[in-house]
């Protein structure tokens, strides 16, 4: 079973400790517990949606903000450039 890590209660995203699959069941371990079923393959070092995120939504790791939801993520998905965009180097999120 993939494994993903949180570190703040507060997150809606976990970073993978490994690859998963989609169809995968990965759990979630640190601040955060339980499991989430990846809806595609999603690569080690990269972010899974913990839980939903609306569309404008602030993305949350660390219990920061890290992005703006650009559609609704889902539990599962891969969180990436493709759903969101970053905080990083932006004064305007």
């Amino acid at each position: 079973m993939p494994r993903s890590i949180t570190l703040h209660p507060a997150d809606n995203v976990a970073t993978l400790i490994d690859p998963a699959k989609e169809g995968e069941t990965c759990s979630l371990q640190g601040e955060v517990s339980g499991q989430v079923i990846a809806r595609q393959d999603v690569a080690f070092g990269h972010k899974i949606c913990i839980s939903p995120i609306p569309l404008g939504a602030n993305v949350l790791k660390y219990g920061q903000v890290i992005g703006r939801a650009t559609r609704a993520i889902a539990p599962g998905e891969h969180a990436h450039v493709h759903n969101f965009d970053s905080a990083r180097a932006r004064g305007d999120l």
